[in-house]
């Protein structure tokens, strides 16, 4: 075992029946790092978060935690932990401040101290002002941000969030980002899942790539793009059908060619470069240079096929 690893697992499967939701994933956690495990729908993140948080158990394979094992110590882990589920369970009855309050009750932590962890957590995630609001007329922001410093109040060493910002706008996504990172500064080891490959490149510094249960590729974000794809990727849209094209005909500047329905993709290190071949050639309606993202390398490994 790793032995500076926060959680380590080997071997890590989890079956439901005859279904194989994780198949045999290796990785190791390290303290105060963000690590995340991104993957279409059925990769199963999920599952091995759920593992993770010591609710559902291993079906084979070694999973240690905080240097226990989950299955004998999943209580003292649990207590260690900070969960921010997919979906938001917050009480809508309460007040915002009473949601922490009596959360923090759970963990065996007196009235006063509450209250002020509680008031603490609410300044962190800049709801101070809606502190005697009731929960439901919240924005969707709102709500993650309570659900994150609810997860807070035992002051968790590991804090394990699943799609923490699906369904929020632009502006509420980049709040929460900021409050995560300033987390992660303070010393609190992140893993997440994510759909999101923007998400991914932001908080992650080091991830899976998870695809039928088992991880694809690991490694940094920029670690992947740079082993995995090219440096940029040049796209063209064309008015009518799509050509058909051959890299060859870039004299060696294209690695690779991908034809989608509304565009084609070049993948070069020099976009500029092949610029002037391209409207010689293939004379498209635009062109489009970009960097290489980490969108590239997940839909390169997983396929662009939605699996139900």
């Amino acid at each position: 075992m790793n032995d500076s690893a926060l959680i380590h697992a080997r071997g890590l499967r989890k079956r439901f029946g005859d279904l194989t939701a994780v198949d045999g994933i290796d990785f190791d956690v390290q303290k105060g790092e963000a690590f995340g495990f991104l993957g279409p729908n059925g990769a199963g993140k999920s599952s091995t978060m759920r593992m993770i948080a010591c609710v559902s158990p291993p079906t084979d394979g070694t999973l240690r935690i905080l240097d226990m094992d989950p299955s004998r110590d999943g209580p003292l882990i649990r207590g260690r932990l900070g969960v921010v589920p997919q979906l938001d369970t917050l009480d809508n009855e309460l007040t915002v401040r009473e949601n922490l309050i009596i959360y923090a009750r759970y963990f065996g932590i007196s009235r006063k101290d509450a209250r002020v962890r509680a008031d603490e957590l609410l300044e962190f995630v800049q709801l101070t002002d809606r502190a005697k609001s009731k929960v439901e007329p919240l924005s969707g922001g709102m709500k993650r941000r309570l659900t994150i410093a609810r997860s807070l109040v035992n002051n968790p060493e590991v804090l394990l969030l699943d799609e923490p910002t699906t369904g929020l706008d632009p502006q509420a996504r980049h709040v929460v980002w900021e409050r995560l990172f300033r987390l992660k500064q303070q010393g609190v080891t992140l893993v997440l899942t994510t759909h999101y490959m923007d998400e991914a490149e932001q908080l992650c510094d080091r991830l899976v790539i998870m695809d039928r249960g088992r991880i694809a590729e690991e490694g940094s974000p920029a670690e992947l793009i740079t082993r995995l794809s090219t440096r940029e990727v040049v796209e063209l849209r064309f008015p009518d059908e799509l050509p058909e094209i051959d890299s060859g005909v870039f004299n060696g500047q294209v690695a690779r060619v991908e034809a989608l329905p509304d565009r084609i993709l070049l993948y070069t290190d020099d976009g500029d470069a092949i610029v002037p071949l391209v409207h010689e050639k293939l004379h498209p309606q635009s062109v489009l240079v970009r960097r290489s993202s980490l969108e590239d390398v997940f839909l390169s490994l997983t396929g662009r096929t939605l699996i139900d």
